[in-house]
């Protein structure tokens, strides 16, 4: 029954909510209708809708109907009393969330025990003191409303989660202290192939994900997720198969973090595409490097041709005189008596002649080979003597000296020696081609070696026209020359085999302000 109403309070959607209860109503149940009335006019105009019920019956009924905030409920009813309406309220899930206080003249703590025992909220004692009543009902409205707030607010949080984990392309698994699974994504039954509906509530290893070999299977103990479930570990693997629900193996990444309140969060992420596009990639690169490698024999070959006329007068003259001391030793055999001392002298000459021969031939050689795909510890002032040695065929032609400047102590560097001989012999050329037509050429050009900061420098400087100021950024581009007929590439194969060697390739004015200075670096061996 419905007694009077102070304001008009707008109803909540329940949906699949738990049933909310009406805000601001109060349910005032006691057979004594003295005490109805005495209630009734003590919360009137305090701002609450007020119903009333005289026994538990129609109190029970009342409140499944109404759904009040509150219910002030008398303790001694006949038939039901307030112990059992309260048991039965607190039950029921439609009701559960309604707060009682009960009224009694009961004055003993076994009766407040026992009413907070059964679900009430708090206690008024008989006869009622209407401030004492007011401020408990205030308060316990308060309260009542809050909870109700915070619920709707868990619930949206609830919510807000589950969408989440259902958006994020991560597999996120939820365990229990037990190891049971609690929550599995969308995300994570698509790598696994299993359904929540098939996981919840059973125990991972059920599901035998880390048995991976047919044969043999994996201890729960060793897994990833019990360090963390069991032992309160964070566990990350950057790496690891598991098995699908239809026997697939894939690779994925996994992160076990401890819940606080026991148990344990695993993620999941499919790596399978990363480590195939990681192959491609590796593969991609490896052909690039077998490219760079053969634009570089290339440039090499061509090189050997441009240096084909010097290398053949070189290699004539020996061969010359090789014929001129055999003629010798044979009119030497024929004379009587036989000169076996200068027959021996001539060998040696003969013998000399060949090794000189044969030197130049086998730096041709050893520079046009392919390189073995294999970086030694080399002396880098034994590998740039050899490279000025193979140099001065073109330094004679172009009537422009080679000097060494060595730096002693210098670490060893892990370098494929042919291509760091190429790199040289490239600047070289170009240093000696620049100071063709220059008085200058007398100076000739100064190869130098230092070591600074762990760091093995390479310096070639020449006293010629040096690099105009609008060509200086395109040095090292592709296909970018200034020589007529040039391919424009030895610069920059030059700059590839350095980079791919670790080092640094430039180049700088001279502080005379004649000529350049091309220079490279490569890391040494030597420890900081």
């Amino acid at each position: 029954m419905q007694m009077g109403s102070e304001n008009n309070n707008a109803k909540y959607n329940q949906g699949d909510q738990p049933a909310l209860t009406e805000p601001g109503s109060i349910l005032l149940v006691d057979d004594n209708p003295v005490n109805l009335q005495i209630l009734y006019k003590t919360l009137q105009g305090a701002g609450y809708r007020l119903y009333l019920a005289k026994d538990g019956a129609s109190a029970l009924a009342m409140a499944r109907e109404i759904k009040p905030t509150l219910i002030l409920l008398d303790i001694l009813m006949p038939d039901i009393d307030g112990y059992k309406v309260c048991e039965i309220l607190k039950q029921d899930p439609h009701t559960r969330g309604i707060s009682v206080i009960f009224l009694s003249a009961l004055g003993d703590s076994a009766a407040k025990v026992k009413g907070f025992a059964v679900g009430g909220v708090d206690y008024i004692s008989k006869p009622f003191q209407t401030d004492e009543v007011l401020a408990r009902v205030r308060n316990h409205i308060k309260i009542h409303l809050l909870e109700e707030q915070l619920a709707r607010r868990n619930l949206e949080l609830e919510l807000e989660n589950v969408q989440i984990l259902n958006a994020v392309s991560d597999g996120i698994i939820g365990l229990d202290s037990d190891g049971c699974i609690s929550i599995l994504n969308p995300s994570a039954a698509a790598i696994t192939g299993w359904q929540a509906s098939e996981c919840i509530n059973k125990p991972l290893s059920l599901l035998c994900l880390f048995n991976t070999d047919e044969h043999h299977s994996v201890a729960e103990e060793h897994t990833i997720p019990y360090r963390s479930y069991r032992l309160r570990q964070s566990c990350h693997s950057d790496m690891e198969l598991i098995r699908c629900k239809d026997g697939e193996l894939i690779s994925v990444s996994i992160t076990a973090t401890p819940r606080p309140e026991g148990g344990a969060v695993v993620v999941l992420r499919d790596i399978s595409s990363w480590l195939e596009s990681e192959e491609s990639l590796r593969y991609t690169r490896e052909e690039l490097e077998l490219q760079r490698q053969h634009m570089a024999h290339m440039e090499r070959l061509n090189t050997s041709g441009e240096m084909a006329a010097g290398i053949a007068h070189e290699v004539n003259q020996p061969l010359t005189a090789i014929a001129n001391y055999s003629g010798v030793v044979r009119r030497l055999l024929d004379a009587k008596p036989i000169d076996k001392l200068k027959i021996a002298e001539l060998l040696d000459k003969l013998s000399n002649q060949s090794r000189r021969a044969s030197d130049v031939i086998q730096r041709l050689r050893s520079y046009v080979k392919k390189p073995n795909a294999g970086q030694n510890a080399i002396d880098i002032n034994v590998l740039l003597q050899d490279v000025i040695a193979l140099a001065e065929v073109d330094a004679r032609i172009n009537d422009v000296g080679v000097h060494f400047q060595a730096e002693h102590n210098i670490p060893p560097v892990i370098v494929d020696a042919v291509q760091i001989q190429q790199v040289a012999l490239n600047l070289i050329r170009n240093a000696m081609e620049s100071m063709t037509d220059q008085h200058s050429r007398q100076q000739g050009v100064l190869v130098s070696a230092r070591y600074d900061d762990n760091v093995v420098f390479v310096e070639v400087m020449d006293s010629g026209n040096g690099v105009e100021e609008k060509n200086r950024s395109e040095l090292f581009s592709p296909f970018f020359t200034t020589k007529v007929g040039g391919m424009g590439v030895g610069l920059s194969i030059c700059q590839s085999i350095i980079h791919a060697h670790g080092g640094n390739i430039a180049y700088r004015n001279n502080a005379s302000e004649s000529g350049s200075t091309f220079y490279f670096s490569l890391p040494s061996t030597r420890l900081q």
